[in-house]
């Protein structure tokens, strides 16, 4: 079973191209993973401070390895207080 990540994010509007730029940095990184299977950054199309993160991993050991990268603790400092939301929830993928 998959280990897979959903997370709803508003960007603070003055913020949002310096947080896509360190986003799509994140995200180019985690799909060199061994174990990161799918890392997708989706906008809406009528609000570009608003998006969704959908990855998924092999197993929950390759999330923890993922949150111990160097390209991860980067985005959570710098990337992270441009928020103005951010909602993470944890789904199992069932096969």
């Amino acid at each position: 079973m998959s280990f897979v990540l959903q997370v709803q994010i508003r960007i603070q509007p003055e913020n949002v191209d310096r947080f896509m730029s360190l986003l799509l940095d994140n995200a180019a990184n985690a799909r060199k993973e061994p174990g990161c299977k799918t890392f997708d950054v989706l906008v809406d199309p009528k609000d570009r401070a608003k998006l969704m993160l959908y990855e998924v991993y092999a197993d929950e050991k390759a999330f923890e390895a993922h949150q111990a990268t160097a390209h991860f603790k980067k985005y959570l400092a710098e990337a992270v207080p441009l928020l103005a939301s951010r909602e993470r929830a944890f789904w199992r993928r069932v096969n």
